[in-house]
Order: C-alpha cells, then structure tokens, then sequence
C-alpha cells in the first residue's frame, strides 16, 4: 500500500556521501544499489502506523519516531549494472521471518548477496536492522525533521 507520495529519495548529505562509497565499491564488482526508500516525513510514519501496527517492522511514532524521519536511514537493494535486482532473502517489505538477518533459512545465492550487502555497508559506516535485511542507518544520528529540506541540512 502506497503510504505516501515520494519519488525522491532524500537523505543527510554525511549520509549521501558513505553511500555514494559503498555504490563506488559495488560499480567494481558489477552492481550498483537500488533504493526503495529514505526519508520519510513524519506524517508518514503515523500513516505506516495505522497501516501496519507491528513495532517488528514499524516504528510506533507515539513512541519515538522512525529513523528514515532523520534523513539518514534507508531501504535498498543490489542490482546488475542493467538494473535487475539480485536474488535476496525475500522482496522489500516482507513482514515476515525470512526478512531478518538469520539467513540460515533461505537459499544460499541469497544469503551470500544479503552478507555481501551488510558487509559493505558496515565497513561505510552503516548498521543494520535485524528483522529486514534491507534496512540499514548512518551510525550518524540526526534530529527528526517534521519537514525535510536536504538543500539545508548536513
């Protein structure tokens, strides 16, 4: 379901650059990233809330807001350099077990890009969230923007 209306994948310029290097070491193995989401505005976040009322994959807002609402966390994937995505755990936003980081139970093509993935992200300066595989967060934290303006935020 579509949450809200959003083409654009914005994100903290300190969090642009260590993702520009971690697209920069996967050009040499013959990918490149693909992103599904960044920054989510707050009202989002309440909409994602009544949508999926689940704190496994949504961050309750009453309860503190979701990191994609500081512009330095994002939803992505690999894919070929034609844009196809490679095989992982499952597709984005699976709400399920096979979405976390237990990749002992899916094939193992999958496993290996999901591993190749985090290990280049944490070596950028990025960790992961256990229960998706997808989702990764700047080890530099930010305040949450209500009205995101990446032009005037560092």
């Amino acid at each position: 379901q579509v949450i809200y209306d959003s083409n654009d994948p914005w994100l903290r310029y300190g969090t642009a650059k260590k993702l520009m290097k971690v697209q920069s070491t996967l050009a040499e193995s013959g990918y490149r990233l693909k992103i599904w989401e960044a920054f989510r505005p707050t009202a989002a976040q309440f909409r994602l809330w009544e949508v999926c009322p689940d704190s496994t994959y949504v961050a309750d807002p009453h309860n503190g807001f979701s990191s994609h609402s500081r512009g330095n966390t994002i939803d992505i994937t690999i894919v070929y350099s034609n844009g196809t995505e490679v095989l992982m755990p499952t597709g984005f936003d699976d709400f399920s077990k096979l979405a976390d980081r237990d990749f002992s139970d899916c094939i193992k093509e999958a496993a290996e890009n999901a591993a190749y993935l985090e290990k280049i992200m944490v070596e950028n300066g990025f960790s992961g969230y256990y229960g998706e595989w997808w989702h990764y967060t700047d080890t530099n934290s930010y305040p949450v923007e209500q009205n995101f303006q990446p032009a005037n935020k560092e």
